[in-house]
């Protein structure tokens, strides 16, 4: 994949172009990766939706039109809504990008500096080792963390030498990279400006800055996390390794995760009987196994179930074959839907995702 680096085109290296020491710890980056993923999605959504059962709470699911590309989403915040950052790293982050990306020793995951925060549910006790995804207690460690303000950072310890260790490093970690650097970057590197983000003009300078939201499937209006997870997205593009941010917001009801892969979005929707027994019959289960497995709640009329929709980049949003110059038209899509998917719930072991067309029906 190219980005830019320091006005350089720079790549992350695919896995056939890496050495076997670094293959392996790609294996074992996407083997974290993946327990990290069903973590996500259980505090995302199911503990979201349990606080609103808790409450008493009519949940808001998310409509269909809201998972189009360039869909508006509502701007109505919800108490209940889990909302998080995280950045995962395959490597680690070099010292000379703390200006845009900041971590620093104060607020690294040690216990001095966890206790200095009154509003963390800390107790005395503090075993250094929960911070390694290794770690049995590291998910005891995340919930606390998750709804800290900013981020949280998880990347390879170089501390570790016997083996490639992956840790929580640093909490409340602020993404300070402005955004129209970050429009200027994406915009330079798809060959639609040359260098400069106004070099064209104010009104091309605003289109391109809604394109760099509509790249990563968010309406320009977003703010807040979502914000800065696609700018720190766009930034680690800088590092010569793969990346995984997660994200929610009290708006956008789902989780948000960006990878190398692209950008996806998981939310929570209702399915009747019908309509269950129907996407069980077409997966050759029973309706028995499909509410068992991919239903997180179970009632006599409709379920509730995990919905996740990855999208696609076009012709306008991929690098020109001729790396000339061109012109921006902000009436074409920079994405598309590109798979449509029923999660198991997390913990399932056995049963994959199953296809399912939900946005366009």
């Amino acid at each position: 994949m190219v980005n830019r680096k320091e006005g350089r085109l720079a790549f992350w290296c695919v896995r056939e172009e890496l050495s076997q020491k670094n293959r392996l710890r790609r294996s074992y980056y996407e083997l974290l990766r993946d327990e990290l993923d069903q973590q996500m999605l259980q505090y995302a959504l199911i503990d979201s939706y349990n606080k609103f059962i808790l409450k008493k709470t009519p949940y808001p699911f998310v409509e269909k039109r809201e998972l189009k590309p360039r869909a508006r989403i509502p701007a109505v915040e919800y108490e209940c809504q889990n909302t998080f950052l995280v950045i995962f790293l395959e490597d680690s982050i070099p010292a000379t990008h703390k200006k845009n990306i900041r971590f620093f020793q104060t607020n690294k995951t040690t216990k001095a500096n966890l206790l200095r925060y009154e509003t963390l549910p800390l107790s005395g006790k503090f075993d250094r080792n929960q911070k390694y995804l290794d770690c049995s207690h590291f998910n005891d460690l995340m919930e606390i963390l998750l709804p800290v303000d900013y981020a949280i950072l998880i990347q390879r310890d170089v501390a570790s030498k016997k083996k490639d260790r992956f840790s929580l490093s640093h909490f409340h970690v602020k993404i300070d990279w402005p955004v129209a650097d970050a429009a200027e970057d994406l915009a330079a590197s798809l060959r639609y400006i040359s260098k400069d983000l106004y070099e064209r003009g104010d009104k091309y300078a605003e289109d391109i800055q809604k394109k760099f939201f509509e790249y990563y499937c968010l309406p320009f209006e977003a703010g807040g996390r979502r914000t800065a997870a696609i700018v720190a997205a766009q930034y680690l593009k800088r590092i010569s390794c793969i990346s995984t941010i997660y994200a929610g917001s009290s708006e956008s009801r789902a989780l948000i995760r960006i990878s190398e892969r692209g950008v996806s979005k998981s939310i929570l929707m209702r399915l009747t009987n019908d309509e269950m027994e129907q996407i069980a019959a077409a997966n050759k289960i029973t309706p028995r196994t499909f509410k068992k497995n991919y239903c997180v709640t179970r009632t006599r009329n409709k379920d509730v179930c995990i919905f996740q929709a990855t999208y696609a980049f076009t012709n306008h949003s991929r690098t020109p074959d001729d790396g000339k110059l061109r012109d921006i038209k902000p009436d074409l899509n920079w994405l598309t839907v590109g798979g449509q998917h029923i999660l198991p719930i997390p913990g399932v072991w056995k049963y994959p995702p199953i296809s399912l067309n939900f946005i366009y029906t």
